[in-house]
């Protein structure tokens, strides 16, 4: 059994461009890892630097770690993001990210 700690704000991510077809303002950046996961999960942590894009989700759960955004999903709800919020999104979703405080998320989905 493997047991450990991650100071996941503190974790270093390669920061890159978006592709231009996602970027609706500004010029925000993504950049993820993957950690070690039980069998059958995958679980990561993502940055996404201030700007706006777009997005079509995978299923998953995150907790966000730090910063502000709004998460519009298209013909769903507008969701607020903030450190310490607990979210889902199904496999499919087409959402938009206002990221207002680059934001940090810890995720996880099936692999």
């Amino acid at each position: 059994m493997a047991c450990y700690s991650i100071d996941t704000p503190s974790v270093a991510l390669e920061l890159t461009e978006l592709e231009p077809g996602k970027v609706v303002l500004g010029r925000p950046r993504t950049g993820s890892t993957t950690v070690p996961a039980p069998e059958g999960l995958e679980v990561g942590i993502w940055e996404h630097t201030v700007g706006t894009s777009r997005d079509v989700e995978e299923d998953e759960i995150f907790v966000v770690i730090s910063g502000r955004a709004t998460v519009d999903v298209e013909g769903g709800p507008s969701l607020e993001l903030k450190p310490g919020s607990l979210v889902h999104l199904e496999a499919g979703c087409r959402t938009t990210w206002v990221v207002h405080e680059s934001l940090r998320k810890v995720w996880v989905t099936r692999s």
